[in-house]
């Protein structure tokens, strides 16, 4: 039984997974459905109560039916690359990939349906709050009135994209960013914007979930840190994560938030505070892991090819219905 690995060809999150799969003798296949129709083939039959597939990547052939489980990690725009490409193309290619992938009883992490639905911030706060997890005040508006208002009842605040990284090419990430007190929000009008009370963190937290597992790491803020520097991505610093254990209470609430979301994967940000509360930022459901797994020593790349060979816990059934595995 072979594992299908869904990304980019230069992804080093991914290259690390295919390793411990390597190291653990599982057969993994890996592809871009970018590559479609250019260096990537594909074919199958439905015949008297029969399905059947194939994959050929490569010099290799694989069966659809021989597959144990699907990552789909950062996988590029289906037969973007192909020799005349097109939306039309890029359509048929998408269906006919995730459509004949669904007919099988491969695991997903992640379901693509679950893991398009997990990237919308409003609903990420939304259930986030639902599932137990503090949330900080957060409006999300294009009134520069609202924008104005609620600036008076949370005087500090940052604001932060609501898609995450800009679509330029290659994609550039937007770092979150304090709003300055004399911010009068017309822009506001021009496009929807976030606003988000700032968290005076005394640490950040990123919490990797695999499966039933949880693997959570702190990064310490310093002392003197300018109250400025809100974005541990863009923020200078010589602390190094640290594992840390996740407190009851949080391990309840993520794990509501994954049954809720389908989700076999996740990263979540979270923003500690002096009292030692984790503020829930976000949850990337295909969020690297490779600076956390660097510092601390955490096994999250083992730990992911473990679940694509055996996996336990919840996942979808080609029906969209959800099912226990011992």
């Amino acid at each position: 039984m072979t594992v299908l690995i869904l990304t980019s060809e230069e992804d080093v999150t991914a290259d690390m997974v295919v390793l411990r799969l390597h190291e653990s003798g599982v057969p993994v296949v890996r592809l871009d459905p970018a590559d479609l129709t250019s260096g990537v083939a594909l074919s199958g039959e439905f015949v008297q109560g029969v399905s059947r597939g194939h994959l050929s990547v490569g010099d290799r052939l694989v069966s659809m039916n021989g597959l144990r489980s699907v990552w789909v990690r950062r996988p590029g725009v289906a037969a973007s690359r192909a020799a005349q490409p097109s939306a039309w193309l890029t359509e048929e290619s998408s269906q006919a990939l995730y459509g004949m992938l669904r007919g099988t009883d491969a695991r997903w992490m992640n379901d693509p349906d679950a893991a398009r639905r997990a990237r919308h911030k409003p609903w990420q706060l939304r259930l986030a709050q639902l599932s137990g997890l503090p949330v900080p005040a957060t409006l999300i508006t294009t009134f520069p009135q609202a924008a104005r208002e609620f600036a008076e009842r949370f005087p500090d605040l940052v604001v932060k994209p609501v898609s995450g990284a800009h679509p330029q090419e290659p994609p550039r990430a937007v770092p979150t960013s304090r709003v300055a007190p004399d911010a009068d929000f017309a822009a506001v009008a021009f496009g929807p914007t976030l606003l988000q009370r700032r968290v005076a963190k005394r640490a950040d937290i990123r919490l990797t979930v695999v499966g039933e597992r949880l693997l959570a790491a702190r990064k310490a803020v310093a002392a003197d840190a300018h109250p400025d520097d809100v974005d541990v991505r863009f923020t200078p610093s010589t602390s190094p994560w640290l594992p840390v254990d996740v407190p009851p209470r949080v391990t309840v609430a993520v794990q509501a938030y994954m049954t809720s979301a389908e989700l076999a994967y996740g990263a979540f940000d979270f923003a500690e505070d002096s009292d030692g509360i984790w503020w829930f930022l976000e949850c990337n459901q295909s969020g690297q892991f490779g600076f956390v797994e660097m510092d601390t020593g955490q096994p999250i790349a083992g730990t992911i090819a473990e679940w694509l060979t055996h996996g336990t816990g919840r996942t979808r059934t080609p029906g969209g219905s959800r099912r226990s595995d011992p």
